[in-house]
């Protein structure tokens, strides 16, 4: 089942993940995603840049969704996401496809979906350092869709009152917002993401609405672990604790 360079984590959900050595790797970002993402045990979802499928898996598990999409540009990654969801057992709930997000329709999946879930790459093409791994290079920088197309995409597949939920860096927050709300997406929940009482927020959460009236909820902010990274081990807080524990914010 393994190939070259490949293992096998036990992840949330009692989920086991087949993973690139040197690939992606499943991180918080990705788990808080799954839990931000609105329940909808009978509606159709789906995941834009899906990786491994370690989002739709996550969703697909607790029961989320009746049926979720997991799109992902890269072929070698879109093979590795439709093993997972075999490796799982649940092929039959998760469909992955190889798809460019900037050409999808909602004609492709059959139809408009009810919650598009996204973690986009973070950093623009002009900017940063680029990763000598191709996949990790398209993950991390705007080479095959920036902001703008991903929200485009997800405006294109959500049914009117849909939900887009997204992960994204604060400070580019301005970004997203901008370019949720050119196509018809308006955001109406956010969350900030905290190391630790003392650290800047290190990512948002964002819930937007298709075709939602003005209007923003700014939740409490999510702070991780009740101490600085100095003090090892680190503990979560009861917040964060509950959210692994239960996967719902």
């Amino acid at each position: 089942m393994l190939r070259d360079g490949e293992r096998i984590d036990c992840v949330n959900e009692n989920l086991r993940l087949i993973q690139k050595v040197d690939g992606l790797t499943y991180g918080t970002d990705a788990f808080l995603l799954s839990a931000y993402g609105p329940p909808c045990p009978r509606g159709r979802a789906a995941e834009l840049g899906t990786g491994t499928g370690i989002v739709a898996l996550l969703c697909a598990a607790r029961g989320q969704y009746a049926h979720i999409d997991a799109v992902e540009v890269q072929s070698e990654f879109a093979e590795l996401a439709a093993r997972n969801a075999a490796l799982n057992g649940l092929d039959t709930r998760v469909t992955v496809r190889c798809a460019d997000l900037r050409e999808l329709r909602a004609a492709d999946l059959g139809g408009e979906v009810d919650v598009v879930l996204a973690n986009p790459p973070y950093m623009r093409a002009d900017t940063g350092r680029l990763n000598r791994s191709d996949a990790k290079a398209i993950a991390r920088h705007e080479l095959c869709g920036g902001i703008d197309d991903f929200c485009a995409a997800a405006a294109r597949l959500l049914r009117w009152g849909g939900r887009f939920v997204c992960v994204w860096r604060p400070d580019r927050l301005i970004d997203l917002i901008a370019a949720m709300r050119a196509c018809g997406l308006e955001p109406k929940r956010m969350t900030a993401v905290h190391g630790d009482a003392s650290a800047p927020a290190s990512m948002v959460l964002v819930d937007a609405r298709r075709g939602g009236a003005p209007g923003l909820a700014m939740t409490a902010p999510l702070l991780l672990y009740r101490e600085p990274p100095s003090v090892v081990p680190r503990v979560l807080t009861d917040r964060a604790a509950r959210i692994y524990e239960t996967g719902q914010f």
